[in-house]
Parts: C-alpha cells; structure tokens; sequence
C-alpha cells in the first residue's frame, strides 16, 4: 500500500467514519421520524426503515471496532506485537463476536436465514482446510467469514479483492491477521501466486485458508468476458466447458494450484451458495428489501488423496467441481 493511499484511508476515510456514526447518533431520533414516515410510501415492510436500521449497527460496528483496535494497537506496545500469534487471536475473537451479533440483528431486521444444504455443522477433521467458495452475490465474504469462525471454530487466512480495503475496518483487521489484498487484474511483473502461496505456507489445525477461485462476483456480462479471456489465451477446451456453466464463472486456477502446492497436507472445502445471486446492482438491492430470504449453503469435504498431482489434472479437476457446484445452484436456486 502507497503511502498516499494509507494516509488516506487511515487518516480520512475512518475518521470519516467514525463522524459520520456520531452524527447520525445524535440526530437518530429524525432519521427514524423520516424513514418511518418514508416507508409507507415505498412497496415493501417498513423497506426504509429496515434499511436504515442496518446501516446504523454496520457504521456502529466499524466504528467500535476502529476504536477497540485503536487500542490493541496502543496495548500492543504502538504496534510492535500486533500481528504476534497473541494478538492475531484476540483480532480473530473480536471479528468472530462482532459478526455473530451483527449477522443476528441482520437476520431479525431483515428476516434473512441462512440454511445449510447437509450436516450442520458439517464435520471437518482437526487438520488444515483451503476453502474454496463460490462468488456471487453482496456479502457472501462475510457470510463466509462467520460460518468458519461460528461454525468451524477456524481462524481464516483469506485472499480477497484489494476493492474491499477501503473499508476502513475491514483495512486495519486484515492486516493485523494472514490475509492478502489482491487485483483479480493485477499490474505486469505483480507475482500473486507467490504471495498466495505464502499465505497458504504453514497452516495449523485450526487454520482455514480462503479463495474465491473465480475472482470476483458472477455476472453475466462478467461472465462472457472469462469465457472470451479463455478464447483469447488460446484455451478453447476450457471455454466451451465454461460456457455449459451458467450459473458461475470460469474458475481462474492459478492462485488455486499454488495454495494446493503450498499446503500439501490440506483437506479442501468446495462452498456453494444460493439465495441472493440475482442482487447485483444498487436498484437490485433496493427493489429487493426487506429480503425476507434464505440462502443455501453446501459444504463439501474433498480429502487430501482425491486430489491429483499434476497441473493440467489438478486445473481439469477444479473445473469439474465448479461444474458440479454450478449444477448444484441449477437445482437449488430460487427465482425473484
């Protein structure tokens, strides 16, 4: 990170932040008073208000959290031990409690439930696990996040979009714990598969690391896109397998192949999901609230012996998972 854009999003956008939570506290009683009167306005339960009221916990947790790790760094004697196996655990504790209450209140508000496809939990040997989940609609990271840490009881090391770094919380907790921010579309000479398998270097029992082999959110228009990238790099076996699915996107294998080379003894975890694919843009979101849905997970455990060795099998094989998770979504989803 440039030294440019650390002072921005640490010494502007938070504290930003944190006003903004202030000033909307002090002048709740009006924002209530309008989003209630706003509301039977709009189709929908309370559609304004529900909204609203989850903006106000997330900008109240952001700026806690900001707050509490204010503090650990200070404790952690100005950032000296901050990233020490010590600290790293009470970052993950505090994550872990912060999206428990904040997915609580979500699903009261907004009366989203969140089913598991299978045993739930669903059982995972006491060894290392590389996740790998699909991408698709607003929030699946952190879904994603609270299942492992609610669920699992894992500490996730997680490689996500550098987009999502300019949530100040978000910033400052991801780099205190094994994490990487990266450009699905990164710069000439930007080794990623290097940093991914550092990442994937060394992981405990209790340790979980994450990809989303996709790259980003499916879309349609994205979609095409990976399948005309396949065209162009000469790959037209895979293009055509892309094509049949549609639910997903063409799974980018390099950052996959280096976690499995960097973490040999790993179990892995497919993870799809299902419920809120078809909210993609602001309008979508908002036409759709209060949403009143489920999404539907479903785990898979693939041990470490149906792995296969070699490159080009490894990419063959995580092309017919994907396949197999796009049929999954075929046969679960639920249309708008």
């Amino acid at each position: 990170m440039s030294p440019g854009v650390w002072i921005l999003r640490r010494l502007v956008v938070a504290p930003a932040v944190i006003g903004l939570t202030v000033a909307v506290w002090v002048t709740l009683p009006l924002w209530l008073l309008g989003t209630a009167a706003l509301s039977p306005l709009l189709p929908g339960r309370w559609r304004a208000l529900r909204l609203f009221w989850v903006v106000v916990v997330y900008l109240t947790f952001e700026s806690l959290l900001l707050a509490v790790m204010l503090g650990l760094w200070l404790a952690s004697g100005f950032g000296w031990r901050i990233r020490s196996p010590y600290f790293a655990g009470i970052h993950y504790d505090l994550v872990q409690g912060t999206l428990i209450v904040f997915f609580r209140e979500a699903r009261r508000v907004l009366a989203l439930r969140i089913r598991t496809d299978g045993p739930h939990p669903p059982r995972v040997p006491e060894r290392p696990v590389l996740v790998m989940c699909r991408h698709a609609g607003p929030g699946d990271s952190f879904i994603l996040m609270y299942a492992l840490l609610h669920w699992y009881a894992r500490e996730p090391r997680v490689v996500l979009k550098n987009t999502l770094a300019w949530d100040p919380a978000i910033d400052v907790v991801l780099r205190r714990i094994p994490s990487r921010f990266i450009s699905p579309n990164p710069e000439a000479g930007q080794d990623l598969e290097s940093q991914i398998a550092a990442l994937a270097s060394g992981l405990d029992d209790n340790d979980a690391f994450v990809i989303f082999p996709e790259g980003g959110n499916f879309t349609a228009a994205r979609r095409e896109k990976a399948i005309a990238r396949l065209r162009k790099l000469g790959l037209e076996r895979m293009a055509v397998r892309a094509e049949e699915m549609t639910h997903v996107l063409a799974p980018r294998p390099g950052g996959v192949l280096a976690a499995l080379e960097a973490a040999p003894d790993a179990d892995v975890l497919m993870v799809g999901h299902t419920g809120l694919d078809h909210l993609v843009t602001v309008s979508d979101l908002w036409r759709e609230l209060p949403m009143d849905k489920q999404i539907t997970m479903r785990w898979w455990q693939v041990p470490r012996d149906e792995i296969p060795e070699g490159r080009e099998e490894r990419i063959d094989w995580l092309y017919g998972w994907w396949e197999r998770v796009d049929g999954w979504i075929e046969e679960n989803r639920v249309d708008p």
